[in-house]
């Protein structure tokens, strides 16, 4: 029973992490710059959506720490 628990929290850890990459790719979008001065091409930068950063590092630090949690509970058996 342990060890189907500790396995189901590495699934979920692994999840968790995709979860993580998607919202991190998904956070950013580029935007086109005014130029600073008249006669100066415009350039791109990129913009951060920071509600969809925070989820992003909050699911790096949950699928961190279930996969440490379920990893030692493997090796406890």
């Amino acid at each position: 029973m342990r060890r189907h628990r500790a396995v189901l929290g590495l699934l979920i850890a692994v999840l968790a992490a995709v979860g993580c990459v998607v919202s991190w790719l998904a956070a950013g979008r580029e935007v086109v710059v005014a130029p600073v001065l008249d006669g100066e091409p415009s350039t791109m930068s990129t913009v951060y959506y920071a509600p969809l950063l925070t989820l992003s590092m909050l699911l790096a630090a949950a699928a961190g720490v279930l996969a440490v949690v379920s990893v030692a509970a493997l090796r406890r058996r």
